[in-house]
């Protein structure tokens, strides 16, 4: 015997002597028995059986045992307290829990006798036991198996039986491989309860034995089993094809019509000929239609459905039935920015644009007017049958309430209204009919700028106005407050002509000339019309409330102006003179002439 053998006795040694130790050094001991005295009269051991002895040692160092680490065959030589006690030979007992044996929902079914594959993971314990696995058997087996499916692509089968974030998990039958929530179903799965523990076909999409991962797939499964029913379908099938469905699915555009293997698509607009909110309304799931086939796409496999199709279409008589300018109730079906949908029958509709909804409110939402579900009078304004729309108007059933203002209130009437808008160039009144009139800056008063007259006013104070105009095709309506007193103006300058002479007042002094008044009219005389004599033109000369003669030079009606000159009346005064009393070449000078004249008139 080499060193080894001297000082260890081997644990195939002690099996085969009927004793398991844990280690070397207690079987060091024991390989090395204390010297004894030994008895003259002791028998000694007879040759044969040292010579047996020897050869059963030398048998037990020959024989191979297993490998710690691989997979074993055993024998269930019992079953007690939940556990199954195995024999996997050379002398070596070990201990597996019962629900190791077991699938998923399944009982172990183990019984003795029974052989089984195991993992020897240590040939010994602390009580001498081996050390065995059934799910690491299992485990490696599966390993074994799945990588040559993954290679050959192949399907494998296995069950669902727990939930983890984002999937599930699935027992390959030893190995666990993660499910992915996306890789359930075809479609999402709100309750996986039904496939727990149900052996199923699976996909293999990845897998890493070093790592220990595994991910597979359902779906592909139930996809390329669909591939194959829906190829079988679609041939049989053919577009304008009445057939029977089972509704699946419903969705905001829509809902999946089952044909019995393959799925076809029921937009919302192909569900009927009237607008359809949501499919929810006509529509249930699990409900059996009659759709026609409208489009088969057989290289993508996408089947277009309609019901409304097999129904008649009412826009076949909506020409006759809907003439131009007629006046029809209907009943508003969707509001929108630009106006609201009135239905006029099932499958008709019309849409009133936001321009022609109201006469007076011209930039408010349709929703403002008008609410869903709202029955109004409409008047049809156009039909295009090909694009298949209708033009209807709202305000077109009411008269124009600028034709009704017009009859009402012709223009020279007064009107009372309340200030809805000050603007730069004017004031906005409103009035009967719910329209509004319009104050010009230029209306507003005879004395004051229109800039300083507008100034009077407040939003919201109740004024007067005379109606100038109302243009009805514009709608436009023109009033003036200025008009309600008359034009005083105009009644005061209409004796005065041009070259007359009146009598004003002075009003005020001022460096360039002086302000004077003629029966409330007030003008402004400037310092070169104050006298005929250069010397003479000078404005304080005059004082406050002095009368004066002047000539009127100019009566303008626009500007509401008299245009005055005292120069202009001592000038026509000479000439007259010089025509009553000489001439140029009489020898009588002015001085003559003027006093001839004054003597007479104080005659």
């Amino acid at each position: 015997m080499d060193e080894d053998e001297q000082g260890r006795t081997s644990p195939a040694l002690f099996r085969v002597c009927g004793r398991h130790l844990t280690n070397p050094r207690p079987a060091e001991t024991t390989a090395r028995p204390e010297k004894r005295r030994v008895k003259e009269n002791e028998p000694h051991m007879p040759n044969a059986s040292m010579e047996e002895f020897e050869a059963l040692l030398n048998e037990s160092l020959e024989m191979d045992t297993p490998d710690e680490g691989t997979v074993v065959k055993g024998k269930v030589i019992a079953v007690e307290a939940g556990q199954a006690i195995i024999d996997v030979g050379y002398k070596m007992e070990g201990r597996v829990d019962l629900k190791e044996f077991a699938n998923p929902g399944e009982d172990s079914g183990i019984t003795v006798g029974d052989e089984v594959e195991v993992y020897l993971r240590a040939a010994e314990n602390a009580r001498g036991e081996a050390v065995i696995s059934r799910d690491m058997a299992r485990r490696e087996e599966a390993w074994d198996r799945l990588e040559k499916a993954y290679a050959d692509d192949a399907r494998v089968e296995g069950a669902i039986f727990g939930r983890v974030k984002g999937g599930f998990t699935v027992d390959l039958g030893g190995a666990v491989a993660f499910l992915p929530g996306s890789q359930v179903d075809v479609r999402p799965v709100r309750d996986a309860g039904p496939l727990m523990g149900l052996k199923q076909p699976f996909q293999i999409l990845k897998m890493d034995r070093r790592r220990g991962n595994i991910v597979v797939s359902r779906r592909a499964i139930l996809e390329e089993s669909r591939a194959e029913q829906r190829a079988e379908v679609i041939a049989n099938l053919e577009e304008g094809q009445a057939v029977d469905g089972v509704v699946k699915n419903i969705t905001e555009y829509g809902a999946f019509v089952d044909l019995g293997g393959v799925d076809g698509l029921l937009h919302v607009t192909d569900m009927a000929w009237r607008r359809v909110n949501h499919p929810s309304e006509i529509l249930s799931i699990g409900e059996t239609v009659k759709v026609q086939v409208i489009k088969i796409n057989r290289e993508t496999h996408r089947i277009s459905l309609g019901m409304k199709q097999l129904q008649e279409d009412p826009w076949d008589l909506v020409a006759a039935k809907y003439p131009m300018s007629s006046v029809h109730t209907g009943r508003v079906t969707n509001i929108t920015d630009y106006g609201a949908f009135v239905e006029l029958e099932p499958g008709v509709e019309g849409l009133v644009h936001v321009s022609e909804m109201s006469w007076t409110k011209k930039n408010v939402h349709p929703g403002k007017i008008v609410s869903t579900s709202q029955e109004v009078e409409v008047m049809v304004l156009e039909i295009d049958q090909a694009k298949r729309r209708v033009s209807l108007g709202l305000k077109q059933t009411q008269r124009n309430p600028w034709e009704v203002f017009n009859e009402q209130f012709p223009p020279g009437t007064e009107v009372e209204g309340e200030v809805k808008n000050i603007t730069e160039f004017g004031l906005f009144i409103g009035l009967e009919g719910d329209i509004d009139g319009m104050v010009h800056l230029s209306d507003l008063s005879w004395d004051e700028r229109g800039e300083d007259a507008i100034q009077n006013y407040r939003k919201g104070d109740v004024v007067q106005a005379v109606v100038q105009d109302t243009d009805v095709e514009k709608e436009r309506i023109s009033l003036s407050i200025k008009a309600l007193g008359g034009d005083k103006f105009a009644e005061a300058a209409g004796g005065i002509k041009r070259g007359s002479i009146v009598t004003v007042e002075v009003t005020a002094i001022e460096d360039g000339g002086i302000e004077v008044e003629h029966e409330g009219m007030k003008s402004f005389i400037r310092r070169s019309d104050l006298s005929r004599d250069r010397a003479e033109q000078r404005p304080e000369r005059f004082s406050v409330g002095d009368k004066i003669d002047v000539r009127v030079t100019n009566v303008d009606m626009k500007s509401r102006r008299l245009g005055l000159s005292i120069k202009a009346r001592e000038i026509a005064e000479e000439k007259e003179a010089v025509e009553q009393y000489g001439s140029s070449d009489s020898g009588a000078s002015l001085g003559d002439i003027l006093g001839a004249a004054l003597n007479r008139d104080d005659e």
